[in-house]
């Protein structure tokens, strides 16, 4: 695993990596299958999914997240992020078609 951005977080990051990395390994194989159900089925596993990151993951991601911005701000690179974001937002996908839409 890396460092992060500032050493002080470095703790935080290994924690939160690994958390993800065995919540992720339990995400991969349901949602194969889920992609091979009904919408239902996908969005109820999706939903599943999101509560049980939250429960294990939640709390020291938001760690972490507050330690890295903590850093962003110290290092001055926080002002650099937001005109990066202004100048090149990230913009949602594009949904995809419904089954309504798509016969158009």
């Amino acid at each position: 695993m890396s460092q992060s951005l500032s050493e002080e977080c470095t703790p935080l990051k290994k924690e939160y990596d690994s958390c993800f990395n065995s919540w992720f390994e339990g995400y991969l194989e349901p949602a194969v299958e889920a992609g091979r159900a009904g919408q239902r089925t996908r969005e109820a596993n999706a939903q599943k999914k999101a509560e049980e990151f939250e429960a294990k993951c939640g709390k020291i991601w938001r760690q972490y997240k507050s330690c890295v911005t903590k850093a962003l701000k110290d290092k001055g690179l926080d002002t650099l992020l937001e005109q990066a974001r202004q100048e090149n937002p990230l913009v949602d996908p594009i949904p995809p078609p419904t089954s309504s839409n798509s016969n158009n």
